[in-house]
């Protein structure tokens, strides 16, 4: 079978384009969070395009969602004020939010009023999600929350915080968890950077203390967040981004390596790498594009989703071992900037990749049973 795109869907792609062309320059282009920008976006109305038009979308399918993430993401657009509102939460709250939710929240989303960090991790549950103790206790119309989060992708750029707390400390852990939305600028929050190993700022702890919220931000009926959560991270797992934004430099590193190669047999070995990465980096798109296959059928993608995830990052890693043995050694040692620069800061980024939004492991665990229909072990 051969995979083709609608006339609509091609008229789309060029339409994007060219607004990226002119939208997207060298002063916002590394800027990962840049409102401005995302509120051009919004005035296109292609901010959560894949909604349902009574909810103020375009009603447009998955396939559509998937064409804007990667040509946002191949154009390197700074997209990062909408993006986890647009990814996540706003998926979120169209199949779990109440009705006042959804005319509250909706709307905020897709103008670019909102932006939303995600409060996932903790120091004590790592990938284990469940295991999450963050603690949010009943007060009347209100939650007191009390805990820590970690790994909280730029939270210090953020309005509000999707954040899992735990509202029944005596059930078994997948059945005690809820999901709150939480004004970041809340009274007992306390927010602190984390640098990572490239010395950038993205990640940050967040603490809360005695943090006041009101029991209409809790999406979903008390102590059931954890079906929610994991339709959530389904959404981010199936991600394109993992795959495509390293795309250029694999792209780079196969026209340094064209340029420097001696046709020694050490060169044909590299060769047949970025051959084998080229077709891998084909079929980690067409997997992500089966899971928005699956999601405009209506059906919710699990272990699909996993596929798609380790696929992508696994390829990231092995690509970017690849794209330092392209552009050689020596050149790797020296201090010059551009592409060198970038590719040892993508490489120990990518280290990462497999860790981040669920491990390789955790993702093999779903496939196998929620896929494959293994008996657990």
């Amino acid at each position: 079978m051969r995979f083709r795109f609608t006339p609509d869907q091609d008229v789309f792609r060029a339409d994007l384009q060219s607004f990226l062309k002119e939208h997207v320059s060298p002063e916002n282009v590394n800027r990962g969070t840049d409102r401005a920008f995302s509120k051009k976006v919004a005035e296109r109305g292609w901010i959560g395009t894949a909604w349902p038009q009574e909810y103020g979308g375009k009603g447009w399918g998955a396939v559509e969602q998937m064409i804007y993430n990667e040509e946002m993401i191949l154009a390197n657009a700074p997209r990062g004020y909408h993006f986890v509102a647009e990814r996540q939460v706003g998926p979120s709250l169209i199949r779990h939010g109440t009705e006042q939710q959804k005319r509250e929240w909706i709307p905020r989303i897709m103008n670019a009023d909102v932006s939303f960090a995600l409060g996932l991790s903790e120091p004590g549950a790592g990938s284990d999600l469940a295991a999450a103790a963050t603690r949010a206790a009943r007060d009347g119309d209100e939650y007191i929350v009390n805990g820590q989060k970690i790994w909280t992708s730029n939270a210090h750029l953020s309005d509000c915080i999707w954040l899992v707390v735990r509202t029944d400390p005596n059930a078994p852990k997948h059945r005690g968890i809820s999901c709150l939305m939480v004004d970041l600028a809340s009274p007992g929050i306390t927010i602190r950077p984390l640098h990572d190993m490239t010395g950038g700022h993205h990640f940050n702890e967040v603490f809360f203390e005695d943090v006041r919220v009101p029991v209409d931000r809790r999406v979903g009926d008390e102590n059931a967040g954890w079906y929610i959560l994991a339709e959530h991270l389904d959404f981010e797992r199936s991600g394109i981004e993992r795959l495509i934004d390293l795309e250029w430099i694999f792209h780079e590193a196969l026209a340094a390596w064209r340029q420097r190669t001696t046709r020694k047999v050490s060169d044909e070995a590299t060769r047949s790498e970025l051959a084998q990465l080229a077709l891998e980096l084909e079929i980690g798109r067409l997997l992500c594009y089966r899971v928005a296959w699956m999601q405009s059928a209506g059906r919710v993608p699990n272990a699909e989703a996993s596929v798609a995830k380790v696929f992508g990052t696994e390829w990231s890693q092995r690509m970017m071992r690849t794209a330092f043995k392209a552009l050689g050694l020596p050149a790797m040692a020296s201090n010059d900037a551009g592409l060198v620069q970038t590719v040892r800061t993508a490489f120990l980024n990518s280290v990462s990749r497999t860790i981040a939004g669920g491990t390789s492991e955790v993702q093999r665990n779903i496939i196998a049973g929620r896929g494959l229909g293994l008996p657990r072990s």
